[in-house]
């Protein structure tokens, strides 16, 4: 539609510019030659290939006149346009560029003559004298072969014209001869999109193929239509051109054929050796003219068209004949391949008298008889092709009615297996809190752990039913899945699980399955306390459990589910009578297979399900069940990821990789078990048996076994008096385990509260905050922890703490005392509370302060021997308040301002001091035991202002060899200098130890234990003699 819309404007502005092109004079020594072609590099006639020859042709015959009259240089000018900016390339958007050009030249511009255009739109808006331009001069085209071209007064096309080749098809099909036959008929072959371009551009030989092969077909005859080709008088053919005959034109070239576009001397193409003679031409025509005398000459406008009119001349691409229309006659040739591959002329067509002359009257082709084949085939060939077809449309007509009375019969059928509702939602009701647990001796160690998988269970028609989430894509069943569902619904099957439906929840599609009581048979497996090996699950329980699972896979095999493909044996689940049964079947469609230790092989290499892959999933589960031990289990291999690649890829040494199945003392039937199993798990899956033939196999173990001990009834007796006793013994056994583990709880929970703490919580579940009216807090840390913990790694930090506070507890269980908490390097012990003990609290912290003090002047710091190790104490009693905070981790916690003042006496003590409050003091002085102290002066507190405190410097009578404290100027200069002194004691360690990263993030070299002898203390470690002590620090 674009491109009629593109012509009518293109000729309406041809119309309004339509000019008569009259020359002035081409004879008066100045003759110009315009050539307007296709200028794209990619078309054979493309101005860039054709100007090089156009040249050659000038200047090879420069003179015009032949008397010496006048002597004219022939001049041309080339002027290309591009169709790079249209939609479609090449000819089909040529039509107005011709025109344009010409309307576009200037006067004088006009020429005397035109060579081009090739392509028949644009030649036609030239050449046409209704429509196109009125030129007046010849036009001269190697091309222009369209119908629309025909009979154009100004028109001369040196390449044979399509009506030519029409011509040729018109005649030689009413020839009839000793080789030809008489045609009527005949198959075109054309592609819808072979534009002009197509048909021009056309070098290469198309090759039929008959069944598949090079092969030829002797009945039939292609003509191929190839008239700008020299390769059939240069090359050999092939059999593939056999039953070809091929049109071209007459071997008189000067030239080779070439279509490089590199144009050089003896190798062109025939557009270009057309354009070549098109100048030799215009030469012949000037000469005549010029031969004329001078007056004719002057009385000329134009050149006359008539000199093109049958006319003559030799050129390169041979002898060319014009007809009265300026088209070239020439005698066309038809070309066949010998029984030697090589071409021969059979034909040849003279297209100025239309005659056909047989050139070879013994020809060696394919056609049999020496005759080409008739055009149409033998009538009766096509009488019993008759009767083949009419037989084919009876069978296929009877057997569509009974398709068609077969299907109007399970249409129903069909149509009943496309539809599915879901359960409602309202017929699943929840589990009682006493229908939740399933039935095992077993004590889980961890009941806490995450699981990616919930059990969700319901009640559904007075049964306990599993629901399963099925996960969809776009939120619904397909058909495919519907019908799937609806074959599950008929399975109904003592070893398979029953599928009850589906229901819909939140969004959320689960399906409603049958419940097995005593969980999966791995789990089963693994409970060798609820089952024992030696009495309940004994060789002929085994047996029955691996018969029940063929027996339900052999069922599944025959029914239209046909195949598991995710069997393993967390998916055999054991009821409450012990009966296997086999689940998470019938879903191939909506739940994908995996990839685990049950898959066989081939299924690992290339993902898919099987039968056969159901064998080896069987042959891997009944391994578990004869050694109940791991999935897989084998002594070579413990890694599930190097199992599942050394099955997938076994080794080529080595035999296939397969779990151990050894017994010792085997009976002949487990031999013959193990013998099942093996062939089972078979590499080759065709070499494994089916389910039938193991069930048949396994029942006949059974039933020997039956025969030759006992019969079912007692049987089932013995186990039942076995499981009586094992469960006795079971239950003595976890009520002793239990009341163990009771009070190794009891005793953990009382070192970590108060016992009248635990005793609340364990019989109310809380415990009521408590206010006590007097009681006696210790505070204490560490002088110098931060410089410490700068020099320290931090496992050196809590190995130096670990040490200090295990022997601070073990001093406090000599005394009636109750550590609250430690943070950090801050200790923290209360007395009176939460057990009420009179005035003996403040005496008990003022003698436990007192051990402690003792210890410290004792203790060696291990990684840094000679530092030493100072704490400050501080001592209030008072009121306060205490409580159990938090639920997670719950803190026994001490509140009121006794804590605060306590934490401040603490804060504003010295080194290896005791620093008390005058409460405490008081409270001292009332008890039996004698302390001493001495009185410090007022102190200033934070929040309370300055306070009189005391120093307890110990008990009369007893000797608890306190350390001597340091002096106040000596404490302030060993916070100056402690940092130097551990450097120079980490120096002294030997170099040839590994560098270590202190809590500071600093490289420095660690040493081993070794004991450093740091003598050369300062001065201001020397003892303190004095009495006085600065209030600040």
């Amino acid at each position: 539609m674009d491109y009629h819309i593109w012509l009518f404007a293109c000729l309406s502005w041809t119309l309004l510019k339509k000019s008569h092109f009259m020359k002035e004079s081409c004879f008066n020594g100045t003759l110009l030659m315009n050539v307007i072609l296709l200028d794209d590099d990619v078309s054979p006639w493309s101005i860039n290939f054709v100007k090089p020859v156009v040249l050659r042709a000038v200047g090879n015959d420069s003179e015009i006149s032949e008397d010496g009259k006048v002597n004219p240089q022939l001049e041309v000018k080339f002027r290309g346009f591009k169709t790079i900016y249209y939609l479609k390339k090449g000819c089909a958007s040529s039509t107005c560029e011709g025109v344009e050009i010409l309307n576009d030249l200037n006067a004088g511009e006009e020429g005397c003559a035109l060579l081009g255009p090739t392509c028949t739109y644009a030649t036609f808006q030239m050449a046409d004298l209704e429509i196109g331009l009125n030129l007046n001069m010849p036009i001269i085209s190697a091309g222009s072969f369209g119908l629309s071209c025909d009979f154009k007064r100004d028109l001369t096309r040196l390449l044979p014209p399509a009506r030519k080749i029409s011509s040729f098809f018109f005649h030689f099909w009413d020839v009839t001869d000793d080789i030809k036959p008489e045609w009527k008929t005949a198959y075109i072959y054309k592609k819808q999109n072979n534009t002009e371009d197509f048909f021009n551009n056309r070098r290469d030989i198309p090759i039929w193929f008959s069944n598949g092969t090079m092969d030829s077909d002797n009945e039939i005859a292609f003509l191929l239509i190839d008239l700008y080709n020299d390769r059939y008088y240069n090359e050999t053919s092939n059999d593939a051109m056999k039953n070809v005959l091929v049109l071209t034109m007459p071997n008189t070239r000067q030239y080779t054929i070439d279509t490089s576009g590199n144009n050089t001397v003896g190798k062109m193409n025939d557009y270009i050796a057309a354009y070549h003679d098109a100048v030799l031409l215009f030469k012949q025509v000037m000469r005549t003219i010029w031969k004329m005398p001078s007056s004719e000459i002057q009385d000329m406008e134009s050149v006359s068209m008539n000199y093109f009119r049958n006319v003559s001349f030799k050129g390169i691409a041979g002898d060319y004949q014009l007809d009265e229309y300026g088209d070239r006659d020439l005698i066309f040739s038809l070309i066949y391949t010998n029984n030697n591959n090589e071409y021969k002329i059979l034909y040849e067509f003279n297209t100025s008298t239309n005659h056909t002359q047989l050139k070879d009257s013994n020809p060696s082709f394919i056609w049999p008889q020496l005759r080409l084949p008739e055009d149409q085939p033998d009538p009766t060939d096509f009488q019993a092709d008759i009767i083949v077809i009419v037989l084919c449309t009876a069978v296929v007509g009877i057997m569509g009615t009974l398709a068609f009375i077969f299907y109007w019969q399970n249409r129903h059928y069909r149509h009943m297996q496309k539809r599915w509702s879901h359960i409602s939602s309202e017929l699943i009701m929840p589990l009682e809190s006493n229908e939740w647990n399933m039935i095992s001796l077993k004590i889980e160690e961890d009941s806490t752990q995450n699981s990616s998988y919930i059990l969700r269970r319901a009640r559904y028609d007075k049964k306990i039913v599993i629901l399963k989430e099925l996960r969809l894509t776009d939120g619904s069943f397909t058909e495919r899945q519907r019908i799937e569902l609806n074959a599950l619904l008929k399975i109904d099957y003592y070893n398979l699980t029953k599928f009850y439906g589906t229901v819909k929840f939140d969004n959320e599609y689960f399906g409603v399955f049958e419940y097995g009581e005593r969980g999966s048979l791995r789990y089963a497996l693994n409970d060798k306390i609820s089952y024992p090996e030696e009495t309940f699950m004994d060789w002929q329980f085994k047996i029955s459990v691996m018969y029940d699972i063929a027996k339900g896979m052999s069922y599944l095999h025959a029914s239209n589910i046909a195949v598991h493909g995710r069997l393993k044996s967390t998916n055999c689940v054991v009821d409450n009578r012990m009966v296997v049964k086999i689940a998470d079947f019938g879903f191939n469609t909506i739940l994908p297979p995996s990839k685990d230790l049950w898959t066989a092989p081939e299924h690992l290499r290339k993902q898919g399900i099987s039968q056969k892959g159901d064998v080896y999933s069987f042959a891997i589960i009944s391994q578990e069940i004869m050694m109940r031990k791991c999935t897989f289990y084998t002594s070579a291999c413990s890694d599930r990821t190097e199992k599942l690649a050394r099955v997938q890829f076994p080794s080529m040494t080595s035999s296939f990789f397969r779990p151990d199945l050894i017994f010792e003392n085997t009976s002949e039937r487990e031999q013959e078990v193990c013998m099942l199993i093996k062939n089972c798990w078979d590499e080759d899956p065709d070499r494994r048996p089916d389910f039938k033939k193991i069930e048949n196999t396994l029942w006949k173990i059974v039933s020997l076994d039956n025969q030759e001990h006992e019969s079912y009834m007692e049987n089932l007796i013995r186990r039942l008096q076995m499981y009586s006793r094992n469960l006795e013994r079971l239950v003595e056994e976890r009520t002793a385990l239990y009341k163990a583990e009771r009070d190794r709880a009891d005793c953990l929970n009382f070192m970590l509260l108060p016992g009248p703490v635990v005793r609340s919580l364990k019989e109310t579940g809380k415990v009521e905050p408590e206010l006590f009216d007097e009681v006696t807090i210790y505070f204490s840390d560490i002088v110098g922890f931060t410089t410490l913990c700068h020099f320290s790694t931090p496992m050196e930090v809590v190995d130096m703490l670990n040490d200090i506070y295990k022997n601070f507890d073990s001093i406090l269980d000599n005394h009636d005392v109750y550590k609250v908490e430690t943070i950090g390097d801050a200790y923290m012990v209360v007395s009176g509370l939460p057990r009420r003990n009179g005035n003996r609290h403040a005496k008990d912290i003022c003698c436990m302060a007192l051990d402690i003090l003792s210890f410290m002047g004792t203790f060696q710091l291990q990684h840094l021997p000679g530092i030493p190790m100072w704490i400050r104490i501080g001592v209030h009693s008072g009121p306060c308040a205490a409580g159990v905070v938090g639920i997670k981790m719950p803190r026994y916690c001490l509140f009121g301002d006794t804590v605060n003042t306590a934490s401040r006496m603490e804060s504003t003590g010295l080194p290896l001091r005791i620093h008390a409050s005058q409460s405490t003091i008081n409270i001292l002085q009332r008890t039996d035991c004698k302390f001493e102290y001495e009185k410090r002066g007022e102190t200033y507190l934070k929040g309370k202002g300055k306070e009189t405190t005391y120093w307890l410097t110990g008990v009369t009578g007893q000797n608890y060899n306190l350390p001597t404290p340091p002096t106040a100027e000596n404490f302030q200069n060993l916070q100056q200098d402690l940092s130097q002194m551990i450097k120079t004691c980490l120096e002294k360690r030997p170099s040839s130890l590994w560098k270590r990263k202190t809590l500071s993030a600093r490289h420095r070299k660690l040493c081993v234990e070794v004991e450093m002898d740091c003598t050369e203390q300062p001065e201001y470690l020397h003892l303190a003699t004095g009495d006085n002590f600065s209030t600040y620090l």
